[in-house]
């Protein structure tokens, strides 16, 4: 593969040692992806800030990479939302000492590297028109976003991807950059009447949760959604994405709203893709109607939390407006009972048409730089949150926060911030949550297994050989892998309550949180992590952390490791010169249950 002139100078240190890092991981994930050439992009956006969802790992990770010295990115890059805000710490009261501290200490690193603290979950919610182009965004529900709504291309970077390209200035490629790789999978009816953005935000989430093993989505889910023809509001339509990337969805199709998909029309339907609907779904008022009623607070709500992702100032006067409706009659939110999440833009807008002084002047907290599921709840005094987001409900719910969480409409949610009893009795917990039960088309397997792969360019020849973790569903990091223990946290999840350390681990790819490589990281440097990991698919997550730390991995074999491999096999796991990975069952497990 040929570099361009000047990613050849980084990668031979001509630009210093930082730049030098970021070219290896770019061109790690070129050979890794099979690009043939690489492309000039014009912004990235970066994920990782807050202290809860980089951990150790990314305060290690910026610490060797900032004491290196040298220029840092090289085209503009933001950076995604912080922990806290930093001006609202006594309202907050966040029961942890020093965190104020060390999140402010994350920022100066990457500030250091010429990053704008911009501190926002949504850089497509800018007040302007987003360019053409090829950009390298982490943060999954802005990827979403801008494949969908917009002409920018994003692949679904994880925060260490987009750094290396925010370093460098290049990114192989590969993936959603190319048409061919645009395409919808998935085929939903929506029969359902959608009228507010938590219908929407539910619909998105139900879409990512109906995905099955077997279907091949290498890109992750990409549905067309018929039945939405009416147009959505910009809200409406960032609640959708937002919630559509829990579950890996990098982009979407809403007939006769979005760009019209890659696909011939069969008179007034739209054909299926060459090899068919991956699966074909119907959302129908009895489908939202349960959604509802399983998430609708059941018990005690202690506080309502507004803008996952940061709310756009059409969130923020739909809210100020149900406040409105509360406050005239006298009645206020007591002991701040409602906190509204949005980035410092949206904050000034509101302060400026009088949202703002109407949110506060009746109780409310609003916040900037920072988003529900990366702030660290006070549990003396929070144990049961309602919010209208489902992004927010899922990583609430996790291992990130593991608070109970219910779902309503804005209404809804202010209503319970003004009144502390309107939902009277005990506050639920998670054991009580219906959770998503992934499938898997796991068998147990009998016999010889080798199998060929592809490893990274970077790394030496290694011999591992060690029992297998195998699932063929893939791995949330953040959030459902605990980043002490290093076992996976997700209930319904084939692995669940397991331990990845010193295992080879074998899955599909990440899932989740554009965040994983420094969860994963912060296992290795604790000794808590895999020793290999096999990825069925090339793997962004997973990848980046597994470059920069050395962790043997491989990718791209001739047959499904996730299915030749049993759970608990001994294996072996050898890189040899020119790159190729051999996988060798060494003895089989027996067959379990």
């Amino acid at each position: 593969m040929d570099l361009p002139p000047r990613l050849q100078a980084q990668l031979d240190g001509a630009e210093g040692p930082t730049r030098q890092k970021g070219a290896r991981l770019v061109v790690d994930l070129a050979l890794t992806t099979g690009a043939s050439s690489f492309v000039e992009v014009k912004d990235s956006h970066v994920s990782g800030v807050s202290v809860i969802t980089g951990g150790d790992g990314l305060v290690r990770f910026l610490e060797d990479l900032t004491d290196d010295g040298g220029p840092g990115v090289a085209i503009p890059t933001t950076l995604n939302s912080a922990g806290c805000d930093a001006d609202r710490m006594k309202e907050m009261d966040l029961g942890r000492e020093g965190f104020l501290n060390a999140q402010l200490n994350i920022v100066e690193a990457y500030t250091k590297l010429g990053i704008r603290p911009t501190l926002s979950c949504t850089p497509y919610d800018r007040g302007e028109e987003l360019e053409e182009g090829i950009a390298c965004w982490a943060e999954s529900n802005a990827v979403c976003y801008a494949n969908s709504w917009t002409k920018m291309r994003t692949n679904r970077e994880s925060g260490l991807s987009a750094l290396a390209t925010a370093l460098t200035g290049f990114a192989p490629r590969w993936g959603l950059h190319l048409d061919r790789h645009r395409m919808p999978n998935i085929r939903v009816e929506v029969t359902a009447t959608l009228s507010t953005l938590a219908d929407y935000s539910i619909l998105g989430d139900w879409i990512g949760a109906q995905a099955q093993p077997g279907w091949s989505m290498p890109w992750g889910p990409m549905p067309l959604i018929l039945g939405l023809e009416s147009g959505m509001t910009f809200a409406e339509r960032k609640a959708l994405t937002a919630a559509a990337a829990n579950y890996g969805t990098p982009m979407l199709w809403v007939n006769g709203v979005s760009a019209a998909p890659p696909l011939t029309r069969a008179g007034a339907d739209w054909a299926p893709p060459e090899g068919g609907w991956q699966g074909t779904l119907v959302f129908d008022d009895a489908a939202l109607t349960k959604r509802k009623d399983e998430l609708a607070p059941k018990g005690t709500v202690d506080l309502v939390v507004i803008g996952c992702p940061q709310a756009s100032i059409e969130e923020i006067r739909l809210t100020a407006s149900a406040v409105r409706a509360h406050a005239e009659m006298g009645a206020s939110i007591p002991d701040g009972r409602l906190w509204m999440f949005t980035s410092r833009e949206n904050h000034a807008l509101a302060a400026a048409d009088g949202s703002l002084a109407l949110l506060e002047g009746s109780g409310a907290v609003v916040l900037k730089d920072t988003c529900p599921e990366v702030t660290p709840y006070n549990r003396e005094r929070f144990n049961h949150l309602l919010t209208n987001s489902m992004k927010a409900e899922h990583y609430l719910t996790s291992g990130l926060n593991r608070i109970p969480t219910s779902v309503a409409d804005i209404e809804i949610c202010v209503a319970h911030a003004f009144n502390p009893v309107l939902a009277e009795g005990p506050r639920p917990n998670l054991g009580d949550r219906q959770h998503h039960v992934p499938q898997s088309n796991v068998t147990h397997q009998d016999g010889a297994c080798a199998l060929t792969g592809e490893g990274l360019s970077s790394q030496q020849d290694f011999r591992v050989v060690g029992r297998a973790m195998v699932t063929d569903v893939p791995i949330t990091y953040l959030g459902y892998v605990d980043r002490e223990t290093g076992e996976i946290d997700e209930r319904g999840h084939p692995l669940d309550g397991r331990p990845v350390e010193g295992k080879i681990l074998i899955y599909p790819k990440g899932s989740g949180s554009t965040v994983a490589p420094y969860v994963l990281m912060g296992l290795l440097y604790r000794g808590r992590g895999p020793t290999a990991i096999v990825n069925r698919d090339v793997c962004p997550l997973s990848l980046p952390a597994a470059s920069l730390l050395g962790l043997p991995y491989a990718h791209g074999f001739d047959e499904d490791p996730c299915l030749a491999v049993n759970d608990g096999d001994l294996v072996e796991v050898a890189r040899e010169a020119g790159g190729a990975v051999h996988l060798k069952v060494l003895e089989r497990a027996a067959p379990q249950g």
